[in-house]
């Protein structure tokens, strides 16, 4: 390993099977260094599908919040491979990790083929900040929209169940388009696009440009009005970088969970704005800049004073009073112990569903009263999701709680 990675970051791979959401305990996932091929690491899953966090060597962390502290890349990479009985084996390429973080490796297993070669390779491309850059023209931050007949039939912004992306430029046909729940599609973005080690504040302010850029996309039917049978595209000549199967950052993906239905606008406006970016360093534009975000961060602004500087004084943040994909609605009520009443009753109904695909999720009474045994089950599914382990459950978990539900259940 380079001898210059002194400090350290912590990879976790979460394995599944391929065709469903099911962890796959006891698969064996192996670490090794892309250089010499050395291994670093050997581990077993436990019955969530997961490994611990590994340890591992990671450059300054300097590199990755100084704008041109050096030309070294500032992210290790790893290869990983897995194997599980009767699956085929995956090698992922290209594994970033970050000092001082908490890096998430998908690696999502499918079946083995009889008498057929059952290896798949993935690589995973380089971060957009340190790749190629960027080259979007400037486009309008307000969208003309469609007459009544049009293609645009949603009232009023609202967060969809799933994104589905174009991998490639608009007119290859090649591409293949991916569904992609929308979360985890804004984490990919988010986690292709900035550095997690950033200043929360600042990674806060390119969460809500990656929110508002692609709820433009999704509220103006942008390419379905151009004849497109997809939301948006992965190619940085257009949209944002989407890179599928890539690592996520547990520090971005915590600031996702809260603000994934909070966009940017302006007054006098029905959409999201248009909210263009790029990281102010190789390319500049009209709006965020995103080197410049941090640079504000490490002084102390909070998110909205930098959207403000980027986009005008006169924006303001407006959650959308819709979620598709959750099948009860949410009473707005932080549960926690002492809560009685059937949102409790739905919570425990379904991580006690959640719990049949994910024994370490204890079960509990569905009677409608949070009490210790409902936290418990909360908290470990918390630790599971990578969500904050505060025992309670608000919006965030809820739809979480939901999301999982929903797929394990095969309601989707």
């Amino acid at each position: 390993m380079n001898p210059t990675y002194l400090e350290s970051g912590r990879l976790q791979v979460f394995v599944t099977a391929g065709e469903t959401p099911d962890p796959i305990p006891g698969a064996r996932v192996r670490v090794s260094d892309p250089a010499d091929g050395k291994i670093l690491e050997e581990v077993t899953t436990d019955q969530s599908g997961q490994t611990p966090f590994l340890e591992l060597p990671a450059p300054p962390m300097e590199l990755s919040v100084i704008e041109g502290a050096a030309e070294q890349r500032p992210y290790a990479v790893y290869n990983v491979t897995v194997s599980a009985e009767g699956r085929e084996t995956l090698h992922i390429g290209g594994v970033e990790l970050m000092p001082a973080g908490r890096a998430i490796q998908g690696a999502p297993l499918a079946p083995a083929r009889p008498g057929g070669f059952n290896v798949h390779n993935v690589l995973l491309p380089p971060h957009a900040l340190w790749g190629e850059p960027s080259t979007r023209p400037p486009e309008e931050e307000v969208k003309p929209l469609p007459e009544p007949e049009g293609l645009v039939v949603l009232p009023e912004p609202v967060i969809p169940e799933f994104i589905v992306v174009h991998d490639g430029r608009p007119d290859d046909t090649s591409a293949q388009n991916y569904w992609v729940r929308f979360k985890d599609y804004i984490k990919n973005v988010a986690c292709s696009e900035i550095y997690s080690t950033w200043r929360t504040e600042a990674i806060k302010a390119n969460v809500l440009a990656i929110l508002s850029f692609t709820l433009n996309r999704v509220y103006t039917e942008w390419y379905r009005g151009k004849g497109y049978d997809f939301t948006i595209t992965s190619s940085t000549a257009f949209d944002q970088s989407y890179s599928h199967g890539r690592t996520i950052f547990e520090e971005i993906g915590v600031v996702v969970d809260d603000l994934f239905t909070t966009y940017v606008t302006k007054e006098g406006i029905a959409q999201p704005l248009f909210t263009q970016y790029c990281d102010g360093r190789r390319t500049q534009c009209q709006g965020l800049s995103q080197w410049g975000s941090q640079a504000l961060g490490e002084q102390g602004w909070d998110a909205v004073s930098i959207l403000r500087k980027y986009y005008g004084s006169e924006i303001y943040l407006k959650s959308a009073e819709k979620v598709e994909g959750v099948p009860l609605s949410y009473g707005g009520e932080v549960l926690s112990v002492g809560s009685e009443g059937e949102a409790v009753r739905t919570v425990q109904n379904q991580l006690n569903r959640i719990s049949e695909n994910f024994p370490a999720i204890p079960k509990t009474p569905a009677d409608g009263i949070y009490g210790p045994a409902t936290q418990e089950a909360v908290l470990a599914f918390q630790k599971i999701f990578h969500l904050p382990q505060t025992g309670s459950v608000d919006f965030a978990v809820w739809y979480e709680i939901s999301n999982v539900y929903v797929a394990v259940a095969g309601l989707a």
